[in-house]
């Protein structure tokens, strides 16, 4: 059975792409994406920890308004 695991803000900028998501713009101290008319803000870290990741992951199935599983995830 798999986990989530810490991942590199790089590949989660990347996965967001892949879901859909404009590219990263520039904010005053955050970057941040847009997917329809919601904007979620990408904090600055280099690595992102699991429950940073997870927090932020179901940000992004509330804007998208489905569920994205650990093998979607891991897939994209």
């Amino acid at each position: 059975m798999s986990r989530w695991t810490p991942c590199k803000r790089r590949d989660f900028v990347q996965k967001l792409r892949l879901l859909g998501n404009d590219c990263p713009f520039y904010g005053t101290k955050h970057q941040f994406m847009i997917y329809a008319q919601h904007r979620l803000t990408i904090p600055s870290n280099d690595e992102y920890s699991v429950p940073q990741l997870r927090m932020m992951v179901g940000e992004i199935e509330v804007i998208l308004e489905r569920e994205i599983t650990l093998e979607e995830w891991n897939s994209l």
